[in-house]
């Protein structure tokens, strides 16, 4: 026997198979997706590899397998890594690394996330012999008995929590040991994210009409066994989350498990709290802000069977799930849900792909849908299901559009038109909260020196820095690089140095200002960097401690605070003035979004939108919350300019550390697919030109945009492409990315 192995690497000229012989002790034990060490270059341990397939004959191998390590993936795995491969053009292990167990992929094995063991303690007599113990005074020692007659009713505790709870020591226990009452076990710690969690149950609440629709729908597909693609597209606060709810105990019923994606971690705790309150401990959490270690016990705990719900950021899509009943995907518009890292990978893609193979629904939920997944459902590719009203009857709030352009001309440069200033005011009086968006953090956007034009950069990336006055420092938001803030102009010796544009800590400096008595909370990625920040802070707010929240994104999708009846848009043109095509969908998205956190119970709400482009058909339907005439105007658009969903956008990018090489490299790659793709019907490929950030980290960027309908022709092209020129040991590293979230 023979197995084809793909060995542990990212190294384009390694993806590929290599032949090994399979020693005969092994061939019970190695199948599909089994990780072994093989005998590889100059390895003196050997590497690390996965079993891609196994044959009965081979003609290349010479070298037998040294050790099954473990046999962690299925050969639904491999064959999900294959696919991605070819669709997003890494290599196989790029794509098997993401259903590794988090940590496993340190190249040191003593570095490596591991189980955490610690010390339990047993009692090791019958409870009756330890009654008699006690009732015979045996044990004479006070602290002794407050150990035993707690072991009694808490028995198999960690040594920590025991001398905490009993206030004993090291010696009683020794002591207790040795005279043959208790036992010391070393087993496994699991590191439980909920555990310091208290969520009072609750339970599945009525469904209106719609919702109920919407529910038996999704439950036909279930009922029939059968693959089919829903978007429950539904207002903000229209109970999408309720009708998820009762899919999920459907799909429980039927002894099966669920997988729920959101975008951002921030939303992780309010939806894992609703997932406590309806289902208990029986759910699972992945996403980045848990340590390695958490992340390492929740992936164990899902592979083991010891939850049925999985809830988490795109990469919880390929936790290890068996019986998988449901993927569900809320706020499916959201970009995040697409990787920006190798492997390049759209998480609806891989939720297709799994859903498919188990032959079970997958819903979308969305209140303002990716124009290409409502043209979808427009071509009947996905059922449409539509919650037209909010579930407790509340209404929409009002919507009102500040022109900055007319603030100015009255002499107000405040970052707040008088129309938001007076509003806040009128919320505080009335005990109201508040929520300010600023899709911008830091203080000011760039520093220039007035006197000889001189603008702070940095020293890796072609960008400006950003002024943050909390720390007094000048940071780079791509590459991280940061220094003191400048008093002195560098160049001129000039004092006049000037911040301009406004970020989240300047808005709060204004706050602060103009409201002194009001307490503020900020909440963007410059506060959110320590464990559980995000949820202290949404926890602090929902609690009503805070009047004003301000932050970017993170506030904008799904967060349900009952008292926050104003919603005020700082800066709605941020993401208008974005060089791509989706720049009008992000702001109408942006703008929908976080007014649906306005006035979401009984009390009323407003919003309003401070804009210098007051007419942009974008702001205009965001202000009308209306998303049918928006789609409409949006799809009629990019049919005529060719953009998704009627093309594909393929994006060439070129890396280099010579800014020479990188040119010439684009230059000479460009007259390669012109060649391979003339006969292509429908395919256009622009000039190479310098990335809109022709420089980051260090490393110069080129880039070439191609438009045309990718299909198998097409991935042929471009792997053979890539493939000649791997071989060649260029020093330009080339990125192709498919439907690329930025244009950078």
């Amino acid at each position: 026997m023979f197995a084809e192995v793909i060995i542990n690497s990212h190294v384009k000229k390694l993806n590929k198979v290599f032949d090994y012989q399979i020693p005969e002790y092994l061939c019970q034990t190695i199948r599909v997706g089994s990780k072994v060490l093989v005998p590889f270059g100059n390895a003196k341990k050997g590497k690390e590899g996965f079993v891609y397939a196994v044959k009965e004959n081979s003609v290349v191998a010479t070298k037998p397998i040294l050790e099954v390590l473990d046999n962690t993936l299925t050969s639904d795995q491999m064959e999900l890594a294959k696919r991605m491969s070819q669709m997003y053009f890494c290599n196989i292990y790029d794509g098997l690394k993401l259903m590794l167990p988090p940590g496993s992929e340190c190249p040191k094995e003593e570095n490596r996330i591991k189980d955490k063991l610690g010390r339990f303690i047993y009692l090791k007599q019958e409870i009756d012999e330890i009654e008699n113990a006690l009732e015979d005074g045996c044990i004479k020692s006070p602290k002794q008995r407050r150990v035993i007659e707690f072991l009694r009713d808490n028995d198999g505790i960690y040594v920590g929590d025991l001398k905490m709870l009993t206030e004993s020591s090291d010696a009683i226990l020794k002591t207790l040991e040795k005279n043959g009452y208790i036992e010391s076990v070393e087993q496994k710690i699991e590191r439980n994210p909920f555990e310091h969690k208290e969520v009072p149950r609750d339970t599945k609440l009525p469904l209106n009409s719609e919702q109920q629709k919407a529910f038996d729908a999704v439950k036909e597909a279930m009922d029939q066994e059968i693959y089919k693609s829903f978007l429950l597209f539904g207002v903000t606060g229209s109970g999408k989350t309720e009708v998820y709810l009762q899919l999920i105990e459907e799909t429980l019923k039927k002894g099966k498990k669920a997988i729920v994606l959101v975008p951002e971690i921030s939303l992780t705790p309010q939806m894992v709290d609703r997932f406590l309150a309806r289902f208990g401990n029986c759910i699972a959490v992945l996403h980045s802000k848990l340590s390695m270690g958490e992340r390492y016990d929740e992936w164990n705990k899902i592979k083991e069977n010891r939850a049925n719900i999985v809830i988490g950021a795109r990469s919880a899509i390929f936790a290890p799930v068996e019986n998988l009943g449901i993927v569900i995907m809320d706020e499916e518009h959201d970009s995040s849900y697409k990787s920006d890292m190798t492997p390049r990978y759209q998480a609806k893609d891989i939720a297709r792909y799994w859903c498919k193979k188990n032959r079970i629904p997958f819903v979308m939920g969305s209140a303002t849908p990716d124009i290409c997944t409502f043209y979808q459902c427009k071509q009947g590719k996905i059922e449409l299901l539509t919650l037209s009203q909010r579930a407790n009857q509340s209404h929409l709030p009002d919507v009102s559009i500040v022109d900055l352009r007319e603030e100015l001309a009255k002499g107000n440069k405040s970052m707040l038109s008088e129309a938001l200033h007076q509003a806040i005011e009128d919320n505080l009086k009335g005990k109201r909260q508040t929520i300010l968006f600023l899709n911008r953090r830091g203080y000011s956007t760039f520093v220039m020196c007035r006197e000889c034009g001189f603008t702070a950069k940095c020293k890796y990336c072609n960008i400006t820095l950003t002024y943050h006055a909390v720390e007094n420092k000048l940071k780079c938001h791509y590459c991280g690089y940061q220094i003191p803030n400048y008093t002195v102009c560098p160049v001129c010796g000039s004092r006049k140095i000037k911040y301009f544009g406004a970020g989240t800590q300047k808005l709060e400096e204004e706050i602060h200002h103009l409201f002194p008595e009001a307490t503020t909370i900020r909440m963007d990625v410059d506060t959110v960097t320590k464990k559980n920040s995000h949820e202290e802070i949404l926890k602090t707010f929902q609690e009503n401690k805070i009047d004003i929240l301000i932050g970017t994104q993170m506030v904008v999708k799904g967060h349900h605070f009952p008292n926050v009846t104003l919603v005020g848009v700082v800066a709605a043109d941020g993401s208008l003035n974005t060089n791509d095509y989706r720049a009008g969908e992000r702001t109408f998205q942006i703008l929908t979004q976080v007014a649906g956190r306005a006035g979401r119970e009984k009390l009323p709400g407003h919003v309003i939108i401070q804009t210098y482009n007051r007419d942009h058909y974008s702001i205009q339907y965001a202000k009308e919350q209306n998303y049918l005439p928006f789609f409409e105007a949006e799809i009629g658009m990019r049919k005529q300019l060719k953009y998704p969903p009627f093309c594909d956008i393929i994006l060439f990018s070129f890396v280099s550390k010579n800014e020479k090489e990188v040119q010439k490299t684009a230059k000479q790659f460009y007259q390669k697919i012109k060649k391979a793709c003339y006969a292509i019907p429908d395919f256009a490929v622009m000039q190479p030109v310098p990335s809109p950030i022709s420089k980051m980290k260090n490393r110069y960027r080129w880039r070439i945009i191609a438009k045309g309908k990718m299909n198998q022709t097409l991935l042929k092209i471009f792997h053979a492409l890539l493939n000649q020129y791997n071989q060649s040991n260029q020093k330009t590293r080339i990125i192709l990315d498919i439907n690329p979230n930025n244009m950078n």
